[in-house]
């Protein structure tokens, strides 16, 4: 059954719409504009921004959590040298000199890795250009990363903290800029779309002498627009089944990856408005619960309406963006898109899954489109919407940040459940002045309601937890809580819930491959003053979760842990 309601105050966010509708470039006012916003009860737990970085050295355009507690951040090649070197200015001068009469050599990188434990950040060198790209965590903790642009649009990347960068060359079987990566249930990563490629391919491929011949797919080809194209970045959701949902500018489709062939087409989303890039909206999958197990439901946020791109491009008209969000269940027999208002409207926002069950909103813009100059009005504030509160009572409006995340933005969960948030540059290189939107170079954490330091008094500690698991087994983690006794109000089973959260592959507004399953909690026995274990039964299949790395958060009257990293064993491993 869905879970009961959860207390919420009215919000107190409207829009002010002051002369036009419009913001015309050179004008010397806003034309219109958001009245400034408050969280929706200044007595409520309304989250709170820290500043973990001023300078990362790079800005985060892509943004990926591995284990172990580290977090890459990555821009891109060509965009000038960074604020972070590769090596000391004796050894960069020794390596120019052979090639003085050549273009200067950039000796600062344009990838970093965050220790989330020590806060420090080491500098790794990037051979190719990752700029758009995309990516997905294998089976083996390594980061998959394809494309990108000019010398890097057809490479393939693995990536790991002790060996850096690895390229794959001419790995790819077309360029991939834009496109989307899926991690798929037998532990394969499909790959789609991406700038006039209407097709995928897959990694690892059985390609003898290189890859093999691509696979139409018309879908992309139906849903793209002459001069807005308004469907990269497709988003993708592997489902319950097996199977994935595809949606791409205001259609979707569920597709099934082994045939190679798409099972049926969905509902358009009401409105008419796009919702990928550049009128980039967000995606995310709702959690799946082990009481529905074959169940799951998408829930689509945000976008600009159709032809903003053009608008904000020709003349500098920049359009008010997307306010409403589509919710539906594709593994229904007959799947209907339920409509929702935003208290804020926004495009290039991005939609990250918390441990509570929660979908966090945050960054991006009221006016314009994604695109270089082409968004105006950040949005501050970012929103919290509860997916198991009865509809027109979801959202809630939190603590506003006081940095502008416009295009090129990223942010991802981290392991002490806290929102990393970098990023920002809408700009070809990097521009500290005389703009508007700087680059941002900074990465600041948002801490969620639930890590109000008021809740310390339910915040349990995982004290053990498996490091592996298969499916279909009984595991147990171990945990305390302060003060000795767990909360009241119900059966244990309830008050002490097991979350298991895939990270995501952050950039251009959505997440790849994030993902949030419940596991079903069989018992809770207290073993010491204080200290209990939970058995839960792990994942059915790999339909519900595929084979990797998550994090296992105890979430205890609503309060979560910090997690600990698990890996799921791919179906029929050895343990």
């Amino acid at each position: 059954m869905p879970k009961p309601a959860r207390p919420f105050l009215p919000l107190l966010i409207v829009l002010l719409l002051i002369t036009s509708r419009v913001d015309n470039a050179g004008a010397d006012a806003t034309a219109w504009q958001l009245e400034p916003a408050q969280p929706t009860s200044p007595a409520a737990l309304a989250g709170e921004w820290r500043l973990l970085h001023a300078n990362i050295g790079v800005s985060a355009m892509h943004m990926q959590l591995l284990p172990e507690d580290f977090v890459l951040m990555f821009d891109r090649t060509d965009s000038g040298p960074s604020n972070i070197s590769l090596l000391d200015p004796a050894s960069c001068a020794a390596a120019a000199a052979p090639n003085a009469t050549a273009a200067p050599v950039d000796c600062s990188a344009h990838s970093v890795l965050l220790d989330l434990r020590s806060n420090a950040l080491h500098p790794y060198p990037l051979a190719t250009n990752p700029w758009c790209s995309s990516a997905a965590l294998l089976p083996n903790g390594t980061l998959l990363q394809t494309g990108g642009f000019s010398n890097g649009d057809r490479i393939a990347r693995l990536f790991s903290p002790t060996s850096g960068w690895v390229d794959l060359p001419d790995f790819l079987a077309a360029r991939r800029w834009y496109a989307t990566d899926i991690l798929l249930a037998d532990g394969r990563v499909l790959i789609l779309g991406g700038r006039r490629q209407y097709n995928f391919e897959f990694f690892p491929h059985d390609g003898v002498n290189g890859p093999p011949p691509l696979t139409f797919f018309p879908f992309l080809d139906e849903t793209t627009e002459v001069d807005a194209e308004n469907n990269l970045y497709p988003f993708l959701h592997l489902l319950p089944d097996g199977t994935v949902f595809v949606f791409a500018n205001d259609r979707a489709v569920v597709f099934d990856p082994y045939n190679r062939t798409p099972l049926r087409r969905l509902p358009t989303i009401p409105g008419g408005v796009p919702r990928n890039y550049p009128s980039s909206g967000s995606s995310v999958l709702l959690p799946l619960r082990p009481e529905y197990p074959t169940h799951a439901e998408v829930l689509v946020c945000g976008g600009a309406p159709r032809g903003a791109y053009q608008l904000a491009l020709r003349n500098g008209t920049f359009v008010p963006t997307e306010r409403t969000c589509g919710r539906i269940a594709p593994t229904d027999a007959n799947p209907v898109w339920a409509m929702e208002e935003m208290p804020l409207p926004r495009v290039m926002g991005d939609m990250v899954l918390l441990p509570t069950g929660d979908v966090l909103i945050v960054n991006g813009a009221a006016a314009g489109t994604a695109g270089w100059e082409l968004g105006r009005e950040p949005v501050m504030y970012p929103v919290l919407y509860r997916p198991d509160t009865q509809n027109g009572a979801r959202f809630e409006v939190l603590t506003a940040s006081t940095v502008p995340r416009m295009y090129h933005s990223s942010a991802t969960l981290d392991t002490y459940g806290r929102v990393l948030v970098g990023g920002s540059n809408p700009h070809i290189g990097y521009v500290f002045a005389n703009v508007t939107y700087p680059t941002e170079l900074s990465l600041e954490a948002f801490l969620p309601p639930y890590l109000d330091t008021r809740l310390d008094s339910l915040r349990p500690r995982v004290l053990g937890a498996p490091a592996e698991v298969g499916y279909g087994e009984a595991a147990s983690v171990r945990f305390e809580v302060p003060g000795g006794a767990l909360a009241g109000g119900g059966p244990e089973d309830q008050v002490v819930r097991v979350v298991a959260v895939a990270p995501a592959f952050a950039t251009h507004s959505f997440g790849m491959n994030q993902r949030v399953v419940d596991l079903a909690v069989t018992r809770v026995a207290q073993l010491d003053v204080g200290v209990y274990e939970a058995e839960v039964a792990t994942p059915p299949s790999p339909g519900v979760a595929p084979p990797g790395y998550y994090l296992w958060f105890l979430v205890h009257a609503g309060v979560p842990s910090s997690a600990a990293w698990v890996r799921t064993r791919p179906l029929g491993a050895a343990p």
